[in-house]
């Protein structure tokens, strides 16, 4: 439990879904009541995964309360507590911030007091922004330009993660307050060495109006996720599969143990002739019947089997051609890549995260494509699935396709090809239950079409919900149709 200004929040657990969840309850005199519980109201309708996901919000004359999910991680404050972050980790998590913070204010949701507290490393390997406009109802902040005060303070976040400091008058989470020069912040590279000269700049045209030196300034976080868009985002860590025993392997660096068996072989000892018994002649002539008998049986069998291999066959004596033994080379598989992607839901409203399909295909494993979040497993009950639909631009032969999904299990997938997008024209030729990681969706029989679709039919539990995840797809073919 944790108290400020009124607001009380709670770790709960909710005993339908057996999940954590935060609850904020208000004390009587708390001034902003209503302003929270709109908040909250509003921000549940935002389908981001990487913002906090708000459950219930309600209001009545005795008590209101906001419900949201509980997040677990490390938040910027704790990943620099050792110092400053590697520059590529430090764009990735904030990158990733600005996307999500865009996303909000399509919608006309701003979060306003951005700190290191509230961007979050999950445990579950994601990044997660805390508070969305639920803060600032908290606090009372407004604001005529929200979009410049989000970009400056994703730049906040990005010269933190850079430097280990602060660009405030005060220490923020137990950051250092930036150093000065000249009156004015001194910029990252100043502070830190190896900083790219490009995250330097995208800091101070969202930060420092005083070094921009002529350079337009980061006005809202589409500009800043845009000015980012190519740095490498931080990825999931991988769950390691079981390596088979071998000899060659002596330690299991993942753990520091080390597993060198350096016990010598037990010593041969040396052994004593058997004594002598008597009938020890007769032993040796029946040993020696007995090898002579193995001796004409080897023989026999390998002149039996020289001679059928020499023979010619049936067909050689007829003056027919022999057919060859040899199998044929099987056909070389090519990569093809999909015109485009595009969320498929038309069970539903017809669209799920179509602005996100393309990252399922851009080859970058950092990427990926998520399916709104369900209530359970089963999505919620409102639809029999939902999945991301390949144009191939061409009709074409499908191998096979590589899917990298979440590392969370329990992911039911189908695959389905088709010359048509309709989804009564799309044939099932591949499932794949409990998946998890990348797997491989082998068609049973020959299956052709433009159209490729991976559909869900269960989605697996992950942070706090319920939804399908791609990172990547890769369409195998041996030619086309």
């Amino acid at each position: 439990m944790s108290e400020s200004d009124g607001a009380t929040l709670w770790k709960a657990i909710d005993e339908i879904l057996a999940r954590p969840v935060a609850v904020l309850t208000f004390a009587p005199d708390f001034p902003r009541v209503q302003e929270v519980v709109t908040a909250a109201r509003a921000a549940s309708r935002l389908t981001d995964p990487r913002l906090t996901q708000v459950f219930d919000a309600a209001q009545d004359e005795d008590h209101a309360y906001v419900v949201s999910e509980w997040v677990t991680g490390e938040s910027l404050s704790d990943l620099l507590a050792a110092g400053p972050l590697d520059p590529e980790r430090a764009a990735g998590l904030v990158a990733e911030a600005a996307e999500a913070i865009a996303h909000a204010h399509e919608a006309s949701l701003y979060h306003l007091c951005l700190r290191p507290a509230h961007l979050v490393w999950t445990t579950g390997n994601t990044v997660k922004v805390l508070g969305v406009a639920v803060d600032a109802a908290l606090a009372g902040l407004t604001t005529d330009h929200p979009g410049h005060e989000d970009a400056e303070g994703l730049g906040r976040l990005l010269y933190a993660g850079l430097t280990g400091h602060w660009p405030g008058d005060e220490d923020e989470g137990g950051l250092p307050a930036a150093p000065m020069i000249d009156g004015h912040f001194a910029t990252p590279r100043q502070v830190t060495a190896g900083v790219p000269g490009f995250l330097d700049t995208v800091t101070v045209r969202a930060t420092l109006p005083e070094s921009r030196k002529g350079q337009p300034a980061l006005a809202s976080p589409a500009e800043v996720a845009e000015a980012l868009a190519d740095v490498p985002r931080p990825m999931p860590v991988s769950l390691p599969y079981a390596a088979a025993p071998s000899v060659t392997i002596t330690s299991s660096p993942s753990e520091g143990l080390d597993t060198r068996r350096d016990t010598p072989p037990p010593a041969m000892m040396p052994m004593r002739p058997p004594p002598r018994q008597r009938g020890s002649l007769l032993n040796r002539l029946l040993m020696t019947v007995v090898v002579l008998l193995v001796i004409a049986a080897v023989g026999v069998g390998a002149w039996t089997i020289g001679r059928s291999l020499g023979s010619p066959s049936e067909l050689e004596v007829g003056g027919g051609e022999q057919p060859s033994t040899s199998k044929p080379a099987p056909a070389e598989v090519q990569v093809v890549k999909p015109a485009k992607a595009d969320g498929f839901d038309p069970l539903g409203d017809g669209a799920e995260k179509p602005e996100r399909a393309s990252a399922a295909i851009d080859g970058k494993p950092s990427t990926y494509w998520k399916t709104e979040n369900y209530n359970d497993a089963d999505l919620g009950g409102l639809k029999d699935g939902v999945g991301l639909l390949l144009d191939m631009g061409k009709a074409v032969q499908v191998s096979d396709v590589v899917a990298t999904l979440s590392q969370a299990g329990g992911a039911d997938v189908e695959l389905k090809v088709g010359d048509s997008p309709d989804l009564g024209a799309l044939k099932t030729v591949a499932k794949q239950k409990e998946g998890s990681g990348k797997i491989t969706l082998t068609p049973g029989q020959p299956a052709s079409g433009q159209y490729v679709l991976i559909w869900f039919t269960r989605v697996p539990a992950d942070e706090g919900g319920f939804h399908g995840t791609i990172y990547d797809v890769v369409v195998h073919s041996p030619g086309s149709a």
